[in-house]
């Protein structure tokens, strides 16, 4: 839509609110999806609901390549962002649920993978559309997005049920099968089973295809709100917490104003023709796309902390930085060419440490710390948060720059990143070598001084139960605790 909005301006003659309205709106028609997709998951399943999610998604791209004035474009933008949010929160759970323990960082992190492939698809071809017409150029840059809705809804019907939710739904004998295919060995597969039986609150000696589920427990939703929002445990009011931050932080840190006004933002650097201004958006878009690989090989190494720090920091840099290069240019009556480069390299620096750090693990991360009974819908809580702020962000980016300089805007996105930069160091623990059914004890007996050494103390106690289990390494952490019946799993 960055380039898009562009040539749509031009032809409808649009008001900064109006292509303000356009871009933010996007983000909370997806609330209402994300919203939806909790409850649809628990229903039909998490496969299902990506296959619903490209459908939706199919219907808004045709009918904003078709769009014959402002209030069609919006009906378009208002199915997609539909679909767009049950995208966003039903992926990350599905590659948390599936994954093995070992590489779940890893798969978990894919979805932000693609969505970076994406955007730098949608900026090469906006820059190849940019040569049509101008009344057919933008619709093929928004119609082209319905091509892979339908890659993805038939690849997904190939792929396995999440197991967790087979096992809610009292389907053991499938879940069993899901997870001998995706698990490392036999024996994870069995111990993968029995923490998802305990969870579900059912008995360990059910081993029946088909068994009863018990109702306190069933996955229909019945109940969770009242447990997520009116009457948490600590444990599920510090994971709630910690989901609901790393969303707001994530948006609130500006990275939507790069990403959908960066050609704006490159044209307030002294770069005027349209060409440059797309050719410098595919240069963001690829930079985005190659440091977020280099992160998906990183989570399952170095773990979540370190990486999000390290990335939130770069962040803070790049802001202030980019702050300073724009405010410089703003007062300058002659062209910088030295202030115009150090824009550009900011803009870089930025999505680069963004997508190092603060894009993939927000996903990784909040999909993985909810209890099973809870997860869709926190999960679904969470990407409602990101949509807001996103949806305010991209929505008033244009008049906050305005009324404060489009320097100060990025001056303001640098002291939320601050504040983001210490929430995350005192509130987030490391999810690194836990399973999804560990969450509730870490973040129960977390304590923040005690989580720069929670890698090592990790390491300890496999030592320790390595010589207290069954000599196999067969036994569970639960921050210094440990128990002779489960076992431990290099993940992240």
């Amino acid at each position: 839509m960055s380039g898009a909005a562009i040539y749509i301006r031009r032809q409808m003659n649009l008001s900064d609110f109006k292509i303000g309205l356009l871009m933010g709106s996007f983000s909370i028609y997806a609330l209402l999806g994300s919203a939806a997709a909790g409850r649809t998951s628990d229903w039909i399943g998490r496969r299902y609901t990506i296959v619903l999610a490209g459908a939706i998604f199919f219907v808004g791209a045709l009918l904003m390549g078709f769009a014959t004035n402002y209030a069609f474009l919006m009906v378009g933008r208002f199915v997609a962002g539909v679909g767009v949010g049950y995208a966003l929160m039903i992926a990350p759970v599905y590659n948390a649920e599936v994954s093995p323990a070992s590489s779940r960082g890893f798969l978990t992190s894919f979805p932000e993978v693609f969505i970076n492939a994406g955007i730098l698809l949608g900026y090469v071809s906006n820059y190849g559309f940019s040569k049509l017409p101008l009344n057919l150029g933008w619709r093929f840059m928004l119609g082209i997005g319905a091509v892979p809705s339908i890659f993805v809804g038939l690849v997904i019907l190939a792929m396995p049920e999440s197991p967790r939710w087979l096992v809610m739904q009292g389907r053991l004998g499938d879940a069993k099968r899901v997870l001998d295919r995706t698990s490392d060995s036999k024996e994870e597969s069995e111990l993968r089973l029995s923490d998802i039986k305990e969870a579900a609150g059912i008995p360990q000696e059910c081993n029946d295809d088909f068994v009863s589920v018990p109702r306190s427990r069933h996955s229909h939703g019945e109940g969770v709100w009242k447990e997520l929002l009116l009457r948490p445990s600590p444990a599920v009011r510090r994971i709630l917490l910690a989901g609901v931050g790393i969303h707001f932080f994530q948006q609130s840190s500006g990275v939507d104003a790069i990403v959908l006004f960066s050609p704006r933002i490159f044209e307030k650097a002294g770069i005027k023709n349209d060409n440059e201004k797309l050719l410098a958006t595919v240069a963001v878009g690829f930079v985005k796309t190659m440091f977020i690989l280099v992160a998906t090989f990183f989570l399952d190494r170095v773990g979540r902390r370190p990486l999000l720090l390290s990335s939130v920091g770069g962040m803070i840099f790049s802001l202030a930085m980019l702050g300073t290069s724009l405010t410089i240019i703003d007062h300058s009556h002659h062209k910088l060419m030295w202030a115009v480069v150090l824009s550009i390299l900011m803009v870089l620096s930025y999505v680069a440490f963004f997508s190092i750090g603060m894009g993939p693990i927000t996903w990784v991360y909040s999909s993985e710390i909810f209890p099973l009974r809870l997860r869709a819908q926190g999960c679904g809580f969470g990407v409602a948060v990101s949509r807001v702020t996103s949806g305010v962000i991209s929505t008033t980016f244009l008049l906050l720059s305005d009324a404060i300089t489009t320097g100060g805007a990025f001056y303001l996105f640098a002291g939320i990143a601050i504040v983001a930069w210490i929430f995350f160091f005192t509130f987030l623990p490391e999810t690194q070598g836990r399973t999804l059914e560990q969450m509730d004890d870490l973040f129960g007996e977390f304590r923040w001084r005690e989580s720069n050494n929670k890698k090592s103390n990790n390491n300890d106690n496999k030592e320790e139960t390595n010589g207290n289990g069954d000599g196999n390494g067969n036994g569970q952490i639960h921050l210094g605790a440990t128990t002779g019946n489960t076992s431990i799993h290099a993940q992240s």
